[in-house]
Order: structure tokens, then sequence, then C-alpha cells
């Protein structure tokens, strides 16, 4: 995925399936010059981490 895409998932009201690691995720902030995002699982909300938009797979 690219910057731009995780952007719009991000800013979007309808949840899209996004996986990181074949997980579920939510993505919760993209930082588009870093190329990185703020994800957690949907089974672990309070487990956060920041990874590379290139390593999230739109469903």
């Amino acid at each position: 995925m690219n910057a731009q895409r995780a952007q719009e998932i991000s800013s979007s009201p309808t949840r899209a399936n996004v996986t990181y690691n074949g997980e579920s995720i939510y993505i919760e902030h993209v930082d588009k010059q870093n190329g990185t995002a703020t994800i957690h699982s949907l089974n672990e909300p309070n487990n956060k981490q920041s990874v590379s938009v290139t390593n999230l797979n739109e469903q």
C-alpha cells in the first residue's frame, strides 16, 4: 500500500479491510512524509505500533 491510500482509508468513515502480517488492523494515523502509519490490531486496540505503509495490505 502507498501512503496516499493509507491516508484515504484512515480518513474514511467506512472501515476498510486492511491487514498487517495477516492480521486485521485499524489505521489510526498516517505520516505521509515518512511513509509510516500508526496502527492497532482489531483484537488489541491498546497495542499501537508504527509500521511502514508498504507492509499494509488492503483486502
